[in-house]
């Protein structure tokens, strides 16, 4: 079976390997080992004055449903943080899979304003400072911090085996951890969830290194797929041999 180790927040992950067709997932024998904790930051969010919020993952809707009854238009980066946040009652729209393309369709669409930037303690873009220095006045907060966790012993143990491994890595930062974790990565078959993701990765002396085709879920899903078909390809002519 090809291994593969799935690093995000174990809800995510789990979320993430769900959306895996079954067929697929009977040739791939998955180790989860979170790189990352999202840990609740208790605090008071201001919204008087507010028109809108700014959610860039579903860890700040999450965080911010918890902490006020508001729910105002929520302008949000990813299809799955506007769903999470229409679940939980926000007025949701879907605005880009990026910073970017949240901050550009903001500034183009002029909503009411002030907006207020609901975030985790690491965070990249400066979507607020942008959005402001754009003439669109936007403050931000954090409501959540991403807590950094080693490699489970399970995925230690993975890797110092030196067998073909699958690693979709979906941040910068964990990227950037995973890099400095993962030691030998000859090994290692590598899937960036961005170029951003890709950067901190290029050092390795990787097997392989691919971006996704989008930056999202289903994309992601595709390219495991694809990495874990070519392996298995792989394993079935040396057993043929």
């Amino acid at each position: 079976m090809v291994p593969l180790l799935i690093t995000r927040p174990l809800k995510a992950a789990e979320r993430f390997v769900a959306g895996l067709p079954a067929a697929a997932l009977a040739g791939i024998r998955v180790i989860y080992t979170p790189l990352m904790e999202i840990q609740q930051v208790q605090a008071q969010i201001e919204m008087r004055g507010v028109k809108g919020v700014i959610f860039t993952s579903a860890n700040g809707a999450e965080a911010a449903s918890r902490e006020t009854l508001v729910r105002l238009p929520a302008y949000c980066v990813g299809e799955r943080t506007a769903q999470a946040a229409a679940e939980m009652g926000w007025q949701a729209e879907f605005l880009g899979q990026c910073a970017d393309e949240l901050t550009a369709a903001l500034l183009q669409k002029r909503p009411d304003a002030p907006l207020l930037h609901l975030r985790g303690a690491h965070a990249r873009g400066a979507i607020a400072q942008r959005l402001t220095d754009g003439g669109l006045p936007c403050e931000e907060q954090i409501v959540y911090d991403q807590v950094l966790l080693p490699l489970t012993e399970e995925a230690q143990a993975v890797l110092a085996a030196q067998n073909d491994v699958i690693v979709p890595l979906f941040s910068p930062r964990t990227a950037r951890h995973f890099a400095n974790l993962c030691g030998d990565a000859s090994h290692l078959h590598l899937i960036a969830l961005s170029e951003a993701v890709a950067e901190p990765l290029n050092g390795l002396n990787c097997k392989e290194l691919r971006v996704s085709k989008a930056p999202d879920a289903p994309a992601m899903a595709a390219a495991v797929l694809d990495a874990a078909a070519q392996l298995s390809r792989l394993e079935g002519e040396e057993r043929a041999e």
